[in-house]
């Protein structure tokens, strides 16, 4: 691929797979939380909660990167803030693997809920009725039970991560090494005479990363649920 792909375009696919492999890590803890949490929690403001969550799916992404910009950015009240620590967002890979994290959120968190919400109910309460503790009771009950799904969302998310554009070159630009994925050096060769091949081989590669993680998803999440079921 070194050979077929220019050093540039080598760049964009080295840092979108950073970019997507942070984001997907980082907010897979937060995914598994919210996603039971709507599951099979009842509170107050619950469907604000998913609204909230699957909102970057209905915003246009532009907007999703300016609020970001608004609030991550060096003058904005988080991220002015995290300056004083030293973490700055804006600008940097690190605030377009958090875009690509938000982005790419709603789909996990979807695809883990649904497969929490097919695990029976009773199976938890009989663990529970022999003396295991809520928490070990999602450890040993549900997580398992649930792991087709969050295989499913977590490779899903990924690939989502790989292709976010709009709410990235919003909130960090598109600078070469630092921020220019493989979607804004697309965006950026198109912008120049004579770019067009190097943007067709970099939407290969898209394509071909994107489909493979739906086969991958689909793959993995057979085979963990035939593991589960076997059990």
């Amino acid at each position: 691929m070194t050979d077929w792909l220019g050093p540039a375009e080598w760049q964009a696919v080295a840092l979108s797979l950073r970019v997507s492999l942070w984001a997907t890590l980082f907010s897979l803890p937060f995914g598994i939380f919210v996603a039971y949490a709507l599951a099979r929690w009842s509170f107050p403001g619950k469907q604000i909660v998913n609204g909230l969550v699957h909102l970057p799916l209905i915003l246009p992404p532009v907007v999703t990167g300016y609020l970001l910009l608004l609030s991550f950015g060096t003058r904005g009240p988080i991220g002015s803030f995290l300056a004083d620590w030293g973490i700055v967002f804006a600008f940097r890979w690190s605030g377009a693997a958090l875009a690509a994290a938000i982005m790419a959120f709603p789909l996990m968190v979807r695809a883990i809920r649904l497969s929490i919400e097919a695990v029976d109910p009773k199976l938890e309460q009989a663990a529970a009725t022999l003396g295991a503790a809520p928490a070990w009771v999602f450890l040993t009950v549900t997580l398992p039970m649930a792991l087709p799904g969050i295989v499913a969302g977590t490779i899903l998310a990924f690939a989502k991560a790989m292709g976010e554009f709009g709410a990235t070159i919003t909130f960090v630009s598109n600078i070469p090494g630092e921020t220019r994925t493989i979607s804004s050096a697309i965006y950026a060769f198109l912008q120049v005479p004579g770019g067009e091949g190097a943007a067709l081989r970099l939407v290969i590669v898209a394509v071909v990363v994107a489909m493979a993680a739906l086969l991958l998803s689909e793959i993995f999440a057979r085979r963990v649920a035939a593991r589960v079921g076997g059990q």
